[in-house]
């Protein structure tokens, strides 16, 4: 059985092109992507083999905190 893990991912534009995608829950784990899609895939692969890294060296991963954090764009005309 496999287990399912959320956690939020982060995305920011990068100054060279693509996207920079960090996670909250894991202070300096990252990735990045040239296209948003490719940052998703990239994300999920980092995540998945950090996971197994923690499983391989009998270590809890964390949880997200209930409740985490949304970030959402807005637009405000001022």
């Amino acid at each position: 059985m496999t287990d399912q893990y959320i956690y939020n991912a982060v995305f920011e534009p990068a100054e060279e092109g693509g996207f920079v995608v960090f996670f909250p829950a894991f202070p300096g784990l990252a990735t990045q992507g040239e296209t948003l899609d490719e940052a998703r895939a990239m994300a999920i692969d980092c995540l998945r083999a950090y996971l197994e890294s923690l499983r391989i060296d009998g270590e809890t991963p964390p949880s997200e905190a209930s409740g985490a954090s949304i970030m959402e764009r807005l637009s405000v005309a001022a």
